[in-house]
């Protein structure tokens, strides 16, 4: 059968190979793992060795220490938002209490160790890169969403904004200088049911200052 004159070829896209892509994964992975072990400086080599690859595949991929900086910020930004959309989608179906779903989400984040990356922030790490800035708004947008609805349900005390949630869960799972980061993790999640058994409505106490809000971190994080 003969393919009709008229009929445009199909052009055909190449694919990243399926290996290609799994190892760029493990480079995220191992890197997200030791920025966290050892902090932002820790040789790429090392990293290498970690995920499993030669150097010359890393820097493939990631042809500067800034490059995968921002990959590992923005992956780990990505799965934190991820965990928040589906605690929210369980709500929304029922299946979930609005305070156990946010509840969810906070020891999923810890998980995700958000607080430990803090330091790869800090140098010449690009803020404001448009990719990070979409991922950002996704998550505080996605936080939000569950912060209104444990608000909706009575469950979170009112006195508490989406700020204040993303300040605690930052600070409890970033590991005290000087310690071993491994070794705190058997205390995180602990500390976190302490800070969410805080959280529920009737308030125990009043709390003083305002709620922080999303724009309050915001200007912060600019002045920084």
């Amino acid at each position: 059968m003969t393919a009709d004159a008229d009929t445009a070829p199909v052009r055909r896209v190449p694919r990243a190979r399926a290996d290609a892509l799994r190892n760029r994964e493990r480079i995220v992975t191992a890197a997200r793992e030791m920025f966290v072990e050892f902090g932002p400086q820790v040789p790429l080599d090392e990293i290498a060795r970690r995920a499993g690859v030669g150097n010359a595949t890393l820097y493939r991929n990631f042809p500067e220490r800034s490059d995968l900086v921002h990959e590992v910020v923005v992956s780990v930004t990505c799965r934190t938002t991820d965990l928040a959309q589906e605690a929210a989608a369980a709500v929304d179906a029922g299946e979930a209490d609005a305070f156990e779903a946010l509840r969810r989400f906070v020891h999923g984040a810890a998980d995700e160790r958000i607080g430990a990356l803090c330091p790869v922030l800090d140098g010449a790490f690009d803020k404001n890169h448009p990719a990070l800035h979409a991922e950002r708004e996704r998550l505080e947008a996605a936080v939000q969403g569950l912060v209104d609805r444990a608000h909706g349900s009575g469950r979170l005390r009112a006195d508490v904004g989406v700020g204040d949630l993303l300040v605690a869960v930052s600070q409890l799972t970033r590991p005290l200088p000087g310690t071993a980061c491994l070794n705190m993790d058997r205390f995180v999640h602990r500390h976190l049911q302490l800070f969410l058994d805080g959280l529920e409505a009737p308030a125990r106490s009043v709390l003083p200052g305002s709620a922080a809000t999303l724009e309050d971190l915001r200007v912060d994080s600019a002045k920084s």
